[in-house]
């Protein structure tokens, strides 16, 4: 057993007889007066791919941010692992943020440098040929680079990574169906498979095919947690038809939080 901080407690995990690779118990974050998450209970095991789906203000973007450690909760549980976010889980997880964080100066070789230095898990060589194929050069500058390209080359070297979690925060918003297709196909072949994706997006259709189970949040709630193939068997509709009912009258949040 172990004792671990947590928001404001202490809670005891005993890691060694804990299947669950992301437990959530009463997550709550708050900005200001604002709730952005509002009491998340969730467990998810290993080797699935999940989307985490709602509109624009309904929370994906703080949860991945909690569950990459870069915020911390105001109240509740949230642990990777048996771990709360934090130094123990950064070499278990492998994220994607909703933008590009990398200086236009850097060429490809000094990214593949940066990731081989802040992670032993990262796989030069697997990112090193996703390259070659994409056609970018080692010596190439991500200031020359279409936005498309950009997006490829920082997905390469996140699922470079054998993590234990990867989070990808809107991985194919704005980028062409050709660009999607790419990204698609690179998570479904390079993820490790012991460990769990989860993908925040608003764009269902575009990766329904490749999802395991949904969680979709509405006002940093979960309205629905489930796989897909029940939902297809009892609802007897696709997930983003599913969506577009459950969200339609949903009004916009102005941002996602």
């Amino acid at each position: 057993m172990e004792e671990m901080r947590t928001g404001a407690d202490f809670v005891q995990v005993d890691k060694n007889v804990d299947p669950v690779l992301i437990r959530l118990q009463n997550l709550k974050k708050t900005y200001g007066a604002k709730p952005a998450l509002n009491g998340l209970d969730l467990e998810l095991g290993r080797g699935k791919i999940i989307g985490l789906l709602g509109p624009n203000g309904s929370g994906k973007t703080t949860l991945i941010k909690i569950l990459n450690g870069l915020l911390r909760p105001t109240e509740g549980i949230a642990l990777i692992g048996g771990y709360a976010p934090g130094v123990e889980t950064k070499a278990r997880v492998s994220y994607l943020p909703d933008r590009m964080y990398f200086a236009d100066w850097m060429r490809a070789c000094d990214l593949m440098d940066f990731f081989s230095d802040f992670y032993v898990d990262f796989d030069r060589q697997k990112a090193a040929e996703m390259f070659s194929a994409l056609g970018i050069r080692p010596t190439e500058r991500i200031k020359t680079m279409s936005k498309g390209t950009k997006e490829k080359v920082q997905l390469v070297l996140v699922m470079s990574r054998k993590a234990e979690l990867y989070l990808l925060d809107e991985p194919i918003a704005g980028v062409d169906p050709a660009a999607r297709d790419f990204i698609l196909s690179t998570i479904l072949t390079n993820y490790n498979e012991d460990g769990t994706v989860i993908i925040s997006t608003h764009l269902i259709s575009d990766i329904e095919r490749v999802l395991d189970e949904v969680i979709f949040l509405q006002n940093g709630q979960i309205v629905r947690h489930d796989t897909v193939d029940n939902i297809r068997a009892v609802e007897g509709r696709s997930v983003d038809q599913l969506f577009r009912e459950v969200f339609r009258a949903v009004p916009y949040q102005g941002g996602d939080l």
